[in-house]
């Protein structure tokens, strides 16, 4: 979907986003009517099991997002910077340009970094920005933006990213009054996750809404699905299966 169509559904229509890393889960989210695919740098944590986003790199980005571009004809496709792969002008241009060609359709960072987001912008890359919590740098994953000095400072951010052009800013865990006076105040689009009702869009982990993760639920996450005990049964069933020589039936043999 191209930025232009999806910024014209602020305030007419909200944006859907969830994250994918692979070419069938992508298909199936392209298929569903999804609006905006995220490669986001979460496959840390839940497709290569590091303890964060911290250990991803340029390689492991490069590489999901080219399966992600495979399985999608519609949705506009967001690759994440990266942890160090935009400290500077010089490394954010050659990075971006890597996930571009890769697949993706703009890059998201985190926090403001002027001269990078505008270096970037007037060479043709669209971006994304995020504000609240920055799981690349926190110290804590909690809210964002409770204390009146750190809510001005978000503000802020905010407005100087939109006056920097980006088209869209990823709003995490702050509180709904803040995520809907920066809706209100700037022309981007705000994607919410965690920050209530009033941003122009949402997402979420797709692994997270699905139920696959059992050992931790952000309290922001809805599970529209429990494919963990779904494929836990599954797998459990085939085992018995196989132990007990009824698996495979003349059925699924060939003569």
């Amino acid at each position: 979907m191209e930025i232009e169509k999806l910024t014209r559904m602020k305030g007419n229509q909200k944006v859907t986003m969830l994250t994918a890393y692979d070419y069938q889960t992508a298909k199936i989210l392209d298929e569903a009517g999804i609006d905006m695919i995220l490669v986001g740098d979460s496959l840390g944590n839940v497709i290569l099991g590091y303890e964060g986003t911290k250990q991803v790199t340029m390689s492991d980005m490069e590489r999901h997002i080219s399966a992600v571009a495979r399985g999608v004809k519609h949705a506009h496709i967001i690759g994440d910077m990266p942890i160090a792969s935009y400290d500077n002008k010089v490394d954010a241009l050659k990075n971006s340009k890597r996930l571009i060609a890769a697949g993706a359709h703009s890059v998201k960072l985190e926090g403001l970094n002027s001269d990078v987001i505008k270096a970037l912008i007037s060479s043709g890359i669209p971006v994304m920005g995020h504000l609240g919590l920055l799981p690349q740098t926190a110290i804590d994953l909690k809210v964002k933006g409770k204390k009146r000095e750190e809510a001005e400072r978000i503000y802020a951010d905010a407005l100087e990213l939109d006056k920097l052009g980006v088209y869209g800013i990823v709003l995490e865990c702050i509180p709904v009054a803040l995520s809907q006076k920066i809706t209100n105040g700037v022309k981007s689009l705000t994607i919410g996750i965690g920050a209530g009702v009033d941003c122009d869009g949402q997402v979420l982990v797709v692994n997270d809404m699905l139920g696959m993760l059992q050992d931790h639920k952000p309290k922001h996450v809805k599970l529209y699905a429990n494919l963990h005990d779904i494929i836990k049964n599954a797998a459990q069933s085939y085992i018995d299966e196989v132990k007990a020589k009824t698996f495979p039936t003349d059925e699924y043999s060939f003569h």
